[in-house]
């Protein structure tokens, strides 16, 4: 299948945290010149992650005549101590699914906008494409590979949550880390900083560090469906902010059928 595919110029698009005010000029500009534009659906229970998406494409795209393709987004096995193999595994298959959409799309009769140029294919991405997503990477797997990858910087989670808590991300003159929830529960506090950000945490994992000597010491700002109506934000020293964070992130999850949320956490206020 992948050999029939044209050439392709492939645009990486950040498309901030769902609200449409995160959209910047650049990545209108991007969504407006693209032929197609594929969309990923992940499930009945993110439908509503893909009508965001959908969304921000018809306040855009109105007469531009790019085309939008969805596909069904594989799902990463999660059995087994082997994490980096299943990411593999997990990005080939989205890879394949890609390919193949782009191949309906050139089935269905998709013109090229721009005779004898590659054919022009936009992603959007939460966020920023090059913060804890892996984009890039898997559009590094394709064959043929992409006459071209253009990334369009986005607004990310992390520059949200500060801004929700009118909050500087970093001390004066200092250094901080951005990790995950599962580094932060297997490897602790990150050495050398004060001030840690914590992304893609299922398992509310800062509750690990309540038990540790320092947790007096600790604050944290958190915060869900950043940019949305539906935004939530709590902050206060981690020992009491703790329970009503794990609580809420609960039961929004229950209410909604998903949520995303990042947290900052600081030494020392």
């Amino acid at each position: 299948m992948s050999a029939a595919l044209p050439p392709v110029a492939l645009s990486l698009i950040g498309i901030g945290t769902g609200n449409p005010d995160h959209l910047t000029r650049e990545a209108q500009a991007a969504m407006q010149a693209a032929d197609l534009i594929l969309l990923p659906h992940k499930g009945e229970d993110k439908a509503e992650l893909a009508a965001l998406r959908r969304d921000l494409c018809d306040a855009v795209l109105a007469s531009s005549g790019t085309r939008i393709e969805g596909f069904d987004m594989p799902v990463r096995r999660s059995t087994g101590d082997d994490y980096l193999a299943q990411v593999d595994e997990w990005h080939a298959a989205i890879t394949r699914c890609w390919q193949a959409a782009i191949a309906r799309a050139m089935e269905g009769g998709l013109p090229l906008r721009t005779a004898g140029q590659p054919l022009r294919v936009a992603l959007l991405v939460w966020g920023d494409p090059a913060l804890y997503d892996s984009t890039l990477r898997i559009a590094a797997r394709m064959q043929p590979a992409p006459h071209s990858v253009r990334v369009v910087a986005g607004i990310s989670s992390m520059q949200v949550l500060c801004a929700a808590h009118a909050i500087a991300l970093n001390g004066i003159g200092q250094p901080f880390v951005v990790t995950t929830g599962r580094q932060l529960r297997e490897q602790g506090w990150p050495p050398g900083v004060d001030t840690a950000v914590v992304m893609l945490d299922g398992q509310c994992s800062f509750t690990e560090l309540l038990a540790g000597p320092e947790s007096a010491d600790l604050s944290i700002w958190w915060g869900a469906y950043l940019g949305m109506d539906r935004q939530m934000l709590d902050s206060g020293p981690l020992a009491e902010a703790a329970p009503r964070i794990v609580q809420a992130r609960a039961a929004a999850r229950e209410r909604h059928g998903w949520i995303m949320d990042i947290y900052l956490l600081r030494r020392g206020g």
